[in-house]
């Protein structure tokens, strides 16, 4: 079976995580390996096959001009969470990249912003198209902001 991202990122979490700065060494190869989703400084906090959290910092890098969390830094760190918790529980064999997605913002979000994902990842035997739901929290536990990604899975071309 081959290695996919998704599978390579799960094994070097569980490698990592539990050591002292396991975390933090995490987000920097996370940061390295994907720059753009780097920006946003995400921390992941849960990774495991269908579930994961992550979360971004309350820094000016992240704010948009009225001070609050920008709307496009949830969109990235929404996508985040799916993208973690689908590709962690896919098979080696199975690859997949998003097609769309779409934010609905309910609050302005301040603080550290934690996004999660929790899916039942899917039996994928031919391409098909998948919907994942990432909630944005803020500190209080408020939902601030839903993403919904949309993802097409399918088989790694041999």
């Amino acid at each position: 079976m081959a290695s996919t991202p998704g599978t390579r990122l799960l094994r070097l979490w569980r490698r990592l995580q539990p050591l002292p700065g396991g975390e933090w060494l995490f987000a920097k190869v996370f940061a390295f390996t994907v720059p753009y989703s780097g920006s946003v400084r995400p921390r992941i906090r849960v990774l495991e096959p269908g579930h994961a959290e992550v979360e971004i910092p309350d820094v000016r890098a992240n704010r948009q001009h009225l001070g609050s969390v920008h709307a496009i830094a949830l969109m990235n760190v929404a996508e985040m969470a799916s993208g973690l918790a689908m590709m962690a529980g896919l098979p080696g064999d199975i690859r997949g990249i998003v097609t769309s997605l779409s934010m609905t913002y309910h609050k302005k979000a301040r603080g550290t912003i934690r996004a999660v994902s929790r899916v039942t990842v899917p039996t994928v035997t031919e391409s098909r198209d998948f919907e994942v739901l990432a909630e944005c929290f803020d500190p209080s536990g408020t939902l601030v902001a839903t993403g919904r990604v949309h993802w097409r899975l399918g088989p790694v071309a041999r």
